[in-house]
């Protein structure tokens, strides 16, 4: 993708100016390009020419200094705030540049971010991860919010308003937006987001019956596998009491021994090269020793662990961890000897200038040439037989570590993607719940609902018809409570709060303002309707499409021509689900200029077409309570008392021959 990207960016009329650095796999754009490191090449790259662009993926984001580099686009889904505020500040360094004979300073640098809830998300966890009293959600939220404030001062972040001007943002705009931006994902996708789960992983530490409760909701996206999530599975994920991976130093030093045993470093090889370079001066010892040592270093040590991991977890382990794994070690061998021989450089240094001194002055001291050099040769070799001890020392405690640290990271990662699969199985259940809300909404929703009323507004009958789950079983996947461990029978308590209750309740919000923007079904400019974020239930949930409907009415009125004209003609939908059928018929009934002509009021016009014209029945109560929520809220200023809608099954009477008898006893007139 990045390759792709990069040619693109050449034959780009804009960016063509720029030259393309790709920092990215072999850092390739063509096959016959030169194989060169990514930073030198960046480096070349400003040193050469005016304008550059460094794509990168990966690499150059942290630890590396970059000075003329004046913004950073993020184009990838990096979510954690640690990680993302690292590649961000790549453009912070300070930087003085000549411009002809003058020299000026970088004032300013920007980061561009295409995705605005990920960017105010991180913005606001960064500031308050700073802070010890709001650490990991921790704080009221007026701390918090004095904390956005304060980065804010430092971390100007810019939007664009409704107006297309590109504005600084406040506190609450950097908290609100994206809980804007979640609210309306969720009700765009039916509530099947997982903008609404919290904490699942608390579930690792609940009891058996809350995964009895989940397992109940048919999946909306079928799960890789079915969620077994036994206490033997708990256990062999080594879960914590946070519901995280967590493994004791007891099992990792055991795992390790098996995957390296007792193999030990040959530092024969680091020793040889320290002795090789020992006779350069000291200006170029530094670096040449340094270079070597790394390089012998990596050989003997890095890929020795490298190789002995990917050996004994073969498929478990996944070649970007592998890469990551390495990477870390080869910058812990640098910083390993970097700090060895600068230790090492800084002694000799300091010994020369000791010895000049004693030079300086051996007629006070009565000391021969002969006698300082040989006190200083025999202090250098002190020096140095420290160094080669110490180094020696630091490598293979370095050694033992990295196995551990290695086996730790490499079986932490396998339990995590097993602990996330559970989890995501979790979730598709949830989905299978939380797809069930637009429809209660429709049905039983105002302005006083949220999530910790919902269970108020909806019968228990109706909720486990729809949920397959009662309204005691939810309240405790959302509040938590006591339970009796069945193994112990001590008294517990589960933490529940599976559901964000903020993203939730903006959730409602946005639908109920969708279901009164949309309520008006006479409005001909309007192209969707509230059903477009209502997905299907069961079987007899499953909503026609709008168009559907209008072709079917327009067939009708083709096969009976006038129909709609007629104050007298009935119409009834005997299986109503959305009531869409008959909105349709009582718009055109409305819109007939015969009718207009007959009753030339509205509001009686509607009278006679409700009372009179329109019959229809709903085979539940939650179906029946949709469908007249829609076709009766079309305007807050028509109240319609009267009407022909009963909440009756059709089905078993039309198979029994019955249905004209009970549609007689429905809707005697008498």
């Amino acid at each position: 993708s990045a390759r792709a990207l990069a040619k693109k960016l050449q034959n780009h009329p804009v960016f063509s100016e720029y030259f393309i650095v790709l920092a990215a796999g072999d850092g390739k754009i063509d096959d016959d390009d030169e194989n060169q490191k990514s930073f030198d090449k960046v480096v070349d790259a400003i040193a050469k020419y005016e304008k550059t662009i460094t794509i990168s993926v990966g690499q150059l984001t942290t630890g590396i200094t970059i000075p003329e580099w004046t913004g950073v686009l993020m184009l990838s889904n990096m979510k954690s705030p640690a990680l993302y505020m690292q590649a961000a500040f790549r453009a912070q360094n300070p930087c003085v540049f000549a411009e002809g004979t003058e020299f000026r300073r970088k004032e300013n640098a920007y980061v561009f971010d295409f995705d605005p809830a990920r960017t105010l998300i991180i913005f606001e966890e960064f500031a308050n991860d700073l802070s010890a009293n709001t650490y990991a959600g921790r704080g009221d939220s007026n701390t918090r919010k004095s904390n956005i404030r304060e980065l804010l001062n430092f971390f100007p972040v810019i939007g664009e308003d409704e107006e297309g001007q590109l504005v600084e943002l406040d506190v609450e705009q950097v908290l609100s937006i994206p809980r804007r931006i979640k609210s309306v994902e969720v009700v765009r996708r039916g509530f099947m987001s997982n903008f609404l789960f919290q904490n699942i992983g608390n579930v690792f530490s609940a009891p058996k019956e809350v995964m009895d409760i989940i397992e109940q909701f048919t999946a909306y996206s079928e799960p890789k596998g079915k969620v077994i999530l036994t206490d033997e599975v708990k256990k062999d994920l080594s879960i914590n009491d946070k519901g995280e991976v967590e493994l004791s130093d007891s099992y990792v030093m055991d795992l390790s021994q098996k995957v390296f045993g007792d193999s030990i470093i040959d530092i024969k090889e680091i020793e040889t090269q320290v002795e090789k370079i020992s006779g350069d001066d000291i200006g170029n010892r530094k670096k040449k020793m340094a270079e070597s040592l790394k390089t012998t270093a990596k050989a003997v040590v890095v890929d020795s662990i490298i190789q002995r991991t990917k050996d004994s977890f073969k498929d478990d382990l996944k070649k970007n961890d592998a890469r990551r794994i390495e990477n870390q070690l080869m910058q812990d061998v640098d910083r390993i000897i970097d700090k060895a021989v600068t230790e090492l450089v800084i002694q000799e240094n300091t010994l020369e200038i000791e010895k000049k001194e004693a030079m300086q002055s051996r007629h006070e001291t009565g000391m021969s040439t002969a006698e300082i050099e040989d006190e200083f040769d025999s202090r250098k070799q002190d020096i140095r037989k420290r160094f080669q001890a110490g180094l020696m020392e630091a490598i293979e405690q370095f050694d033992e570590n990295s196995k551990i640290e290695t086996t730790r990271t490499v079986e932490t990662k396998i339990k995590q993607r097993e602990k996330e699969t559970i989890e995501d199985g979790i979730r598709d259940h949830l989905r299978g719940f939380s797809r069930t809300i637009p429809s209660f909404l429709m049905a039983y929703g105002d302005d006083r609902v949220t999530l910790a009323t919902f269970d108020n507004i909806i019968p228990d009958k109706v909720f486990i018809e729809v949920t397959s789950i009662t309204l005691e079983q939810f309240r405790f996947l959302r509040d938590g409570g006591e339970y009796i461990d069945s193994e112990t029978g001590e008294k517990r308590y589960f933490n529940g709060h599976l559901f964000d209750a903020i993203v939730f309740d903006d959730s409602v919000k946005e639908f109920l303002y969708l279901k009164k923007k949309l309520s008006d079904y006479f409005d001909e400019k309007s192209v969707e309707d509230i059903f477009d974020y209502i997905p299907p239930q069961k079987t007899n949930q499953i909503y026609t499409p709008k168009d559907v409907v209008k072709r079917m009415v327009d067939m009708l009125e083709e096969e009976n021509p006038g129909c709609f004209d007629l104050p007298d003609k009935t119409f009834i939908d005997l299986y109503m689900k959305s009531g869409l059928y008959i909105a349709e018929i009582v718009k055109r009934l409305y819109q007939s200029d015969e009718m207009k002509r007959l009753y030339p009021d509205k509001e009686e016009r509607l009278k006679h077409i409700f009372e009179k014209q329109v019959y229809g029945l709903a085979p539940t109560e939650i179906i029946y309570k949709i469908a007249t929520s829609f076709i009766l809220g079309f305007d807050e200023e028509v109240k319609i008392s009267k009407h022909n809608f009963r909440q009756v099954d059709a089905l078993p009477y039309a198979k029994d021959g019955t249905l004209n008898q009970k549609l007689d006893e429905l809707f005697d007139e008498k």
